[in-house]
């Protein structure tokens, strides 16, 4: 393989931005892929994934590279240069990248990799508090599975088309997929590939969405013509899932503190053809209040520390501390004392994050079960989904039903 300058500036930079400007690494990518219009498929794979791969394994790179934050234009080329030994690409002769000890990269690589936090690039803090709340041995085997690179998985609008003929429809625009077995309306994509630009993306015909992420909806256990609340309901992905699994029939109040999100949401909704969806903006206790005790169904998709989706957001390692786990269980018991108010006599409840801390799942649950709040409920079921069983987003699923 050959590198190219423009293409290699563009990484060099944006792990600029990323590391130093606190910048997301999606947002830093989305940028880096708009600076020449005439590259290609090939040069915008490499820009975007050498990017996320200088990402997801910087401690193990800046170790062997012996760098420190802030990164320095000679500090990146060093993690670049690491990068490039251990992928056993050949460095060009260009100014910025100097001697390189091929033999120390790979004596010092060998070397870290016998310990877990440099070889699976984690910080000591979180290292130690997966131990102590997974055990050694499911964390081990849990954070490699969160190191690998995320599926690209679609789930069917069942609004508009059946999975089968959304698969002839993808084939016919040259993108290959596959089922997935246990989850009915998913497609798994073998060859990564832009689907936001196919003609069935343009109708309304799929979204992409994980496929744990796609089990939240239908644990809700919704049927047509119900009221359900979304609480917690973002740019609406599981929303959209919910109207589909009513067959547009129905109310869906999608709910979240950000108007911004909503915003997004009300696009989508649009494409997807989903009509029974209300959207409303969390500005004060009123939206809530009002609600409760009306509605047969509540998602409560919890604020979380994400440590689920790391795969897919690898920089969240880097900007995720220990302070924002412990005030953000807070937040998920508030939510939960206060979201629950909603459910009517005999309605049910989904308690869920895309977190596998114990600590921010069934012990949620748990204590609110025990709260004043809680002890109107009795708990159903719940789902632990690990990505190192299977081979998708970590996710947590508590289903509660109203007395």
């Amino acid at each position: 393989m050959r590198l190219h300058r423009n293409l290699t500036f563009a990484v060099i930079d944006s792990i600029r931005d990323i590391f130093n400007e606190g910048v997301y690494a999606d947002k830093a990518v989305e940028k880096a892929l708009k600076r020449d219009k005439r590259w290609g498929a090939r040069d915008r794979k490499f820009v975007a994934e050498t990017i996320y791969d200088i990402v997801r394994w910087n401690r193990l790179y800046a170790e062997i590279a012996e760098v420190k934050l802030p990164y320095d234009r000679d500090n990146i080329w060093r993690l670049f240069s690491v990068w490039c030994i251990l992928r056993g690409i050949a460095l060009p002769d260009w100014n910025q990248i100097g001697n390189v000890p091929e033999r120390r990269i790979k004596g010092r690589f060998a070397e870290l990799s016998k310990t877990r936090k440099y070889r699976e690039s984690i910080p000591d803090w979180m290292d130690e508090l997966c131990v102590t709340e997974l055990g050694e041995k499911v964390w081990t085997k849990e954070i490699k599975a969160l190191n690998e690179q995320a599926k690209v998985i679609l789930r069917t609008n069942t609004l508009n088309i059946s999975k089968e003929i959304l698969q002839k429809k993808l084939h016919a625009e040259n993108v290959i997929t596959e089922f997935v077995p246990n989850h009915p309306d998913a497609l798994l994509l073998p060859e990564r590939a832009n689907v936001f630009k196919t003609e069935a993306f343009h109708n309304g015909f799929f979204e992409v969405q994980d496929a744990s992420s796609q089990l939240v909806a239908a644990y809700l256990d919704v049927k047509p013509g119900m009221k359900v609340v979304d609480t917690c309901a973002g740019a609406g992905g599981k929303t959209l899932h919910l109207s589909a699994l009513m067959e547009n029939k129905g109310q869906i109040i999608a709910m979240d503190i950000y108007e911004s999100k909503l915003r997004k949401l009300k696009v989508r909704a649009k494409r997807n053809k989903a009509h029974n969806i209300d959207m409303r903006v969390i500005d004060s206790t009123k939206p809530i209040k009002k609600l409760y005790g009306k509605a047969h169904r509540v998602l409560i998709d919890a604020p979380c520390s994400g440590l689920g989706v790391i795969r897919r957001n690898p920089d969240s390692k880097w900007k995720l501390q220990p302070e924002f786990i412990n005030n953000i269980k807070k937040v998920q018991q508030e939510v939960l004392q206060q979201y629950s108010k909603m459910v009517k006599p005999g309605g049910k409840m989904v308690y869920a994050t895309c977190s596998i801390l114990p600590s921010e799942n069934q012990d949620q649950v748990n204590t609110f079960l025990t709260s004043e709040a809680g002890k109107e409920f009795t708990f159903v079921s719940d789902k632990k989904v690990f990505a190192h069983i299977s081979g998708f987003d970590g996710f947590y699923m508590a289903l509660l039903e109203k007395k």
